[in-house]
């Protein structure tokens, strides 16, 4: 999986980065077969955006931002998001291909 970060109009240290690149790639892993992800900074006067797209065939994309006067509660929102999102579909996909009735 190609992992994109993107620093707009942001000074993003690197270890930051690193750990956005790791936190992505474990939410990833419980999507399947998620092909890329674009991890955006961006600094605008005092907030800082982190926002995360990840996506995988067959699935819509799945879009999570944060924001925060930091990058690292924004990117923390950001994932959380993220995670919650991934675990939402996961659900949904496992309860549609359980065969039971609907009425």
């Amino acid at each position: 999986m190609e992992i994109i970060l993107h620093a707009h109009h942001a000074d993003v240290p690197a270890n930051l980065q690193r750990d956005a690149v790791e936190a992505v790639r474990l939410i990833a892993a419980r999507l399947r077969r998620a092909v890329d992800a674009i991890v955006r900074f961006e600094s605008d006067g005092p907030e800082r955006r982190v926002e995360i797209v990840l996506r995988a065939p067959r699935h819509k994309e799945v879009i999570a931002e944060g924001f925060d006067r930091h990058f690292e509660p924004a990117l923390a929102l950001a994932l959380s998001r993220l995670q919650t999102q991934v675990a939402r579909d996961r659900r949904a996909k496992r309860s549609n291909t359980r065969g039971g009735s609907t009425g």
